[in-house]
């Protein structure tokens, strides 16, 4: 089976909503010997991809009838959700994890990379989201309770954004409406990075958007996963329409 960098559920659906899912698997290419030189409980972990977050977008992408968009290479290889210029883009450290695959990564290797794998999956991403003028980019990832052994996070959901709050205001609010939800504006992460993938398709196009991130440990099976895409669907579809034309 020919590899790709990338993989499309839905591809001729006609949806506003356009999922996407940046770190959805923890695949290493054939080309790098399909192994980084981690043990296979490293790469399971969210440092080589972000647990759960695939089965939840293309769950989500089902109920909304929108396609999704998932990677098809691990962060460590290369990250699909930092700018090129980005110093974190190629990491050979990650949370208490030398890489082995990466440590003698060079500027050559940075740009072969880049455009083996990073580039083909957003030049995806631009013509996915370029099909219709009033596309919707919704960006899911997943993180863990607890990280670097700071305290324990208490979040179920998250909902980042940078200054286009327009969809995320709304969202937030359906989401703290949920009685049994702990949910956080710009947590567990900051809701802008220059350069991520949610700056250069959304917000340098004007385009809705909102990045969702889902507790790990809530969507660690195939039914949880089901379970979220189809809650968070109506919420996102109520969040739009409170969006002012």
């Amino acid at each position: 089976m020919t590899y790709s960098p990338y993989h499309i559920d839905g591809a001729a659906r006609d949806s506003r909503f356009l999922i996407t899912c940046d770190h959805a698997f923890n695949t290493v290419p054939p080309d790098l010997g399909g192994d980084l030189g981690l043990p296979v409980a490293d790469m399971c972990r969210h440092i080589a991809y972000d647990v759960g977050a695939a089965g939840v977008a293309r769950a989500l992408g089902a109920a909304l009838e929108a396609p999704v968009l998932l990677s098809n290479f691990s962060r460590l290889v290369i990250d699909p959700n930092r700018g090129e210029d980005d110093p974190t883009l190629l990491m050979k450290l990650y949370d208490g994890s030398v890489i082995p695959g990466n440590r003698h990564a060079d500027a050559a290797e940075r740009a072969r990379r880049l455009e083996a794998y990073y580039r083909p999956y957003h030049d995806a991403l631009a013509d996915l989201a370029g099909r219709r003028e009033d596309t919707v980019i919704v960006s899911v990832h997943s993180f863990t309770r607890q990280l670097r052994g700071r305290p324990s996070r208490p979040w179920h959901v998250g909902v980042l954004h940078a200054w286009d709050s327009r969809l995320s205001d709304p969202l937030i609010a359906a989401l703290e409406a949920e009685p049994d939800l702990v949910v956080g504006r710009n947590e567990p992460y900051p809701g802008h990075l220059p350069g991520d993938a949610i700056d250069r398709h959304a917000l340098h196009h004007g385009r809705l958007n909102t990045l969702l991130e889902l507790r790990n440990d809530l969507i660690g099976t195939e039914v949880a996963q089901a379970h979220w895409g189809a809650r968070l669907a109506p919420l996102l579809r109520h969040a739009l329409a409170q969006v002012p034309d």
